[in-house]
């Protein structure tokens, strides 16, 4: 008998978002917040439930689980996608549901002698990246998703493709860096002809360009910069590919980088890209031109990093730096009186090693004892010796 149900739910909200060209990455985060919805209210079909079982499950989040703003509003866009886009459904009740306001966070800044250290903590892969990264004010996931063909190293320039909501824009590629990158790109090179003389030397392609250029999956052009150091069978098409390498790889060296120049900033490998925007607002370059280098959408993002400049909130200087307050020293730390012995009176003799007992103790050694027990004690010592 031929089954004519359509296909899964999960199924066709990845249909409907490669349609519409989304990111690979949005497509996972939206898949999962679907099924953690449908699972929340036991596998009730969305068709079947509104704004309460939406608004529940979105403060079921922000009650139980704690999430953030950015968080609880990514999973309201899932909600919003699934029924507007893959189930068709009017949603005049989904506007209702409360958009959770995000709070304005300061980014973590590193100085100019921090990034130093930082950096001069790593070695090989991850200090390119980390280099390139504070150089030219690169997303991480930009600066691996690099092409050979991206880059322009005698016009110190390279091409970010599809960053973040899919534009291109140009970067700069640091001067310090280029014969570290030659060198680098030299021994990627040796790699890929190994895997060439192998059968493989393949990489993935964005979309149809693979079927307009067959043999591009295979040239060095199109290989990434930061290749991963294995490789992998794609199951679609059979090809031996390599795929760029991870993101933990560089956060996880940089993790360990922070601890190992004594920083106490929480720095990641993203807070080199804000150290980049803060730096070139203190050297005077001009805002819209930070915003175009950083690829922001809006000025008001870019706008961000004009309060952490080095001279506090705004530029402003505080009024106690106008005024001549006295040196000021703390006082030592206090420290406690030692506590005087307690001498036990009634305790018996002590043995020495000969098998004679010890005297009497004299009565100096006590000078506060009562006169009577005194003498009560000294007849104790009569009877024993």
């Amino acid at each position: 008998m031929e089954d004519t149900r359509g296909p899964r739910l999960l199924t066709r909200v990845r249909h409907v978002l490669r349609a519409k060209h989304y990111s690979r990455r949005t497509e996972d985060a939206y898949a999962a917040w679907i099924r953690r919805f449908i699972l929340f209210h036991d596998k009730r079909h969305p068709r079947d439930m509104g704004a309460p079982e939406v608004a529940s499950f979105l403060s079921h989040l922000a009650v139980q689980h704690g999430v953030s703003a950015s968080t609880q509003n990514q999973a309201k866009a899932a909600m919003q996608f699934l029924y507007r886009e893959v189930l068709e459904l009017p949603l005049p009740w989904l506007d209702e549901v409360v958009r959770a306001k995000r709070p304005l966070t300061l980014p973590v800044v590193l100085t100019r002698d921090e990034v130093v250290r930082l950096i001069s903590a790593l070695d090989g892969v991850p200090r390119v990246v980390a280099t390139l990264l504070y150089g030219s004010g690169m997303r991480l996931l930009e600066c691996l998703q690099l092409r050979i063909k991206d880059l322009d190293l005698s016009g110190n320039q390279l091409l970010i493709r599809r960053g973040k909501g899919g534009r291109d824009r140009a970067g700069v590629l640091p001067v310090v860096v280029r014969e570290t990158l030659e060198r680098h790109m030299a021994r990627v090179r040796l790699q890929h002809d190994a895997d060439l003389r192998d059968g493989g030397g393949y990489v993935e392609l964005p979309h149809a360009t693979a079927r307009k250029y067959p043999s591009a999956a295979r040239e060095w052009a199109w290989q990434w910069v930061f290749p991963a150091t294995r490789q992998y069978d794609d199951p679609e098409t059979g090809q031996r590919r390599r795929h760029h390498l991870h993101e933990t790889v560089v956060q996880r060296a940089v993790r360990n980088a922070v601890k190992r120049a004594n920083l106490t900033k929480h720095a990641t490998s993203h807070t080199l890209r804000h150290s980049f925007a803060t730096h070139l607002l203190e050297d005077g370059h001009d805002i819209r031109t930070v915003q175009e280098l950083l690829g922001h959408k809006d000025v008001r993002t870019t706008m961000i990093y004009t309060h952490v400049l080095g001279r506090g909130p705004a530029g402003v200087r505080s009024p106690a730096d106008r005024i001549a307050l006295p040196a000021y020293e703390a006082p030592p730390p206090h420290k406690p009186a030692p506590t005087p012995p307690i001498t036990q009176t009634n305790a018996p003799p002590e043995e020495h090693a000969n098998g004679d007992r010890a005297t009497e103790p004299d009565r100096c050694d006590n000078p506060t004892a009562d006169p009577a027990e005194d003498k009560g004690r000294s007849a104790f010592w009569k009877k024993r010796v």
